[in-house]
């Protein structure tokens, strides 16, 4: 068993109760021994199993919104998360999110379970993920970005902070600054003080409670704050 299926079978915590329970009952039997599973399953707290089953329930709903799901789109979420867990934990999850698409995703009640027992920088985190998935193409579709915007709605996330991870990947003459959540017009301090404070949100060390691996995928978010402040230094002639 790779790491995706022991972060299962080590504890979902509160994803096996409510909405995305229903969702994960028919698939974790594709993935693990209902023995093993019964013996070593926590229910309480959350952890990264919860994380991750909650990240493959919304990539699921996302990859449907278009009303179809290509073989194309499956190999980029399978690229992806190789790049991002390793072979075996890609394999695992690929598995599962084949089951998962095979279901009606309530997308509110979903959201809003999150919501209640996911802190914010998680939350945050689900959303750069989703955005990066959508990505992998090169290309965000226009109703997968909806579908992601509405996602944050329901889980809590503000407009700013959504317009800063979306800016992460759709990228116009704004972009730098949207990341910053600064309009162009800020003055330098406003641009440093700016700086300082998404650094803070979108450090690495937010999610460590959700384990080494997706710690380590949190960084793209802490590079692309500090990518959009170089560039912004650059075309202001900051020191």
């Amino acid at each position: 068993m790779g790491k995706f299926g022991k972060w299962v079978a080590g504890g979902l915590g509160w994803a096996i109760f409510g909405p995305i329970g229903g969702i994960l009952g028919f698939a974790l039997g594709s993935l693990l021994d209902t023995q093993e599973f019964k013996a070593t399953t926590t229910y309480s707290a959350t952890t990264t199993g919860s994380f991750a089953m909650s990240l493959l329930v919304l990539v699921a709903a996302v990859m449907k919104a278009d009303g179809k799901v290509l073989r194309s789109e499956l190999d980029y979420v399978k690229k992806y998360f190789i790049q991002t867990f390793g072979e075996d934990s890609a394999a695992e999850a690929l598995k599962m999110l084949r089951d998962i698409l095979n279901q009606n995703i309530p997308l509110q009640a979903v959201s809003v379970q999150i919501k209640q027992n996911l802190d914010y920088a998680s939350r945050l985190q689900l959303l750069h993920f989703l955005m990066g998935v959508s990505n992998a193409d090169g290309h965000i579709a226009p109703a997968e970005l909806n579908t992601i915007a509405i996602i944050a709605s329901y889980m809590g996330v503000s407009t700013k902070d959504f317009e800063s991870i979306k800016s992460m990947f759709v990228e116009d003459t704004d972009s730098a600054y949207k990341i910053l959540e600064i309009e162009k017009s800020a003055s330098v301090d406003e641009i440093k003080k700016a700086y300082r404070k998404m650094a803070v949100k979108y450090h690495p060390d937010k999610v460590s409670h959700l384990g080494e691996d997706f710690q380590n995928a949190a960084k793209g978010k802490f590079q692309k704050v500090n990518q959009a402040y170089e560039k912004i230094k650059k075309e202001r002639n900051i020191i």
